[in-house]
């Protein structure tokens, strides 16, 4: 824990797609109320400090400005590393700031986020931060005008391809995001924020039924399981098993299906409800245990105690052709979440080789 805690310490920090958007429009609005070309600009972030950002755009029209940010992942790079984030300013005749998503802001199509269907997938805290930053210089230079901002990503259409917007429902763009400001390398508050998002849009569209996997290849095997469930039914836990089955219990969740492979999935039998590699180990003599539980030779249960992989371990009992010991492996999952829960929801776990063979599969009823 110390030595990942000291490396993060070392990585650099990025700025949000929200941040970038505030910092972009007030370079605009700056350049509208000047008449000037803005080169830099310093806005405060919700992380509780002042952060400059260099503007590589700035053009200025009568009554419209536009500036662009390039947004700054730090070593923490996403889909959305590297992308322009442009705000474009206009007066209005009617006082009040107006905030809208140009190109590349995707739309809410789905219930279940914090943004109401039909409106710009601009969260609450950058709409927030871009309102206030607007606000301040509007009174700062006594204007008497409305403000209109549009934010844009000219890219935005490509780069949310790379990412899960279209399952949360969101469409035609990314979405302009942060509650911080700051990106924290490897975040893993991030990406259990984004879990409990996933789960609400599930919960939102009606599924009782949801199928969390640890990745993208077990995801694409659960699909195959599962393909009249809809796109928001799956959810990618990483490594987030307790957390994940926890969430769906709060979010009454009826029934949960963990699909995945040998590796984590034998962690999980054991009762790891945390499986990423630097934290818990393959247990030999435990899957030895199982598979003598199963039938297995002697000799078999054995070898399994030197093997190197759980995959291995795998491949070794599909070779005598005991998948008695997959059900088994399936059966203990579903207890350990079961206990991990503390009941109250139906629990199956259905696993599979790398390569997408089916190996087992159990239900626990709830």
């Amino acid at each position: 824990m110390g030595e990942t805690a000291e490396k993060t310490k070392q990585l650099r920090h990025g700025y949000t797609t929200g941040a970038c958007a505030t910092a972009a429009t007030k370079a605009a609005l700056l350049s509208l109320i000047t008449g000037k070309t803005i080169e830099r600009v310093e806005i405060f972030i919700p992380a509780g400090e002042y952060v400059t950002f260099e503007i590589v755009e700035c053009t200025l029209h009568k009554d419209k400005a536009t500036c662009g940010v390039i947004k700054d992942g730090g070593d923490d790079p996403d889909a959305t590393h590297g992308a322009l984030i442009l705000s474009t300013v206009e007066w209005m005749e009617d006082e009040g700031i107006k905030l809208s998503g140009g190109k590349g802001v995707g739309k809410v199509t789905k219930p279940g986020l914090q943004i109401p269907v039909g409106e710009a997938a601009i969260n609450p805290v950058p709409r927030k931060m871009i309102k206030e930053t607007v606000q301040q210089l509007v009174e700062k230079f006594e204007i008497c005008r409305g403000v209109a901002v549009t934010i844009s990503v000219p890219d935005g259409e490509e780069i949310a391809k790379k990412t899960l917007n279209s399952r949360l429902g969101i469409i035609g763009g990314i979405s302009i995001l942060g509650t911080r400001g700051i990106v924290v390398p490897f975040s893993s508050s991030a990406y259990m924020a984004s879990i409990v998002q996933y789960i609400k849009v599930a919960r939102a569209n009606l599924c009782d039924h949801v199928v969390i996997t640890t990745g993208g290849r077990s995801e694409k095997y659960a699909m195959s399981l599962f393909p009249n469930f809809p796109e928001e039914a799956f959810i990618e836990m990483g490594d987030f098993v307790g957390f994940t089955l926890k969430q769906c219990k709060r979010q009454g969740v009826k029934t949960v299906t963990m699909v995945g492979m040998m590796g984590k999935y034998s962690k999980i039998a054991k009762g790891d409800m945390m499986v990423h590699a630097k934290g818990s180990k393959v247990d030999f003599t435990f899957l030895a245990d199982v598979a003598k539980m199963s039938g297995a030779p002697e000799h078999i249960v054995e070898e399994i105690k030197g093997a190197n992989t759980a995959s291995q371990v795998g491949d070794m009992m599909v070779g005598i052709g005991n998948f008695t010991f997959f059900e088994n492996i399936c059966r203990l999952c579903n207890e350990a979440a079961h206990k991990e829960i503390g009941g109250g929801m139906n629990i199956e776990t259905v696993l599979f080789t790398l390569n997408g063979e089916f190996l087992g599969r159990a239900m626990l009823h709830g």
